[in-house]
């Protein structure tokens, strides 16, 4: 993929898993990007090392779905420790 596609596919998956965790409304379009990128990674590295999805890549809907959770998990760390509250 390349750098324009890692944007669209991180504000996507950013943007939903804001959604979520209800930080949408604190969180920009390069917020989102930034957590969806991020959180592709650590979606992809729990789906491959953890649970041996196999190889993630691509911009499919697995991927997509990896990455979202995988940020919903970043956001829910970033939230515990910021103190926020649902």
């Amino acid at each position: 993929m390349g750098i324009l596609s890692w944007i669209i596919f991180g504000g996507l998956a950013g943007w939903l898993a804001s959604i979520f965790t209800g930080n949408n409304k604190s969180m920009g379009f390069f917020a989102n990007v930034i957590v969806g990128i991020v959180g592709s990674a650590i979606g992809g590295f729990i789906g491959t090392s953890v649970f041996h999805f196999g190889k993630v890549s691509g911009f499919n809907l697995s991927s997509f779905l990896i990455a979202v959770l995988g940020s919903v998990i970043l956001l829910i760390i970033i939230n515990a420790v910021k103190g926020k509250k649902k």
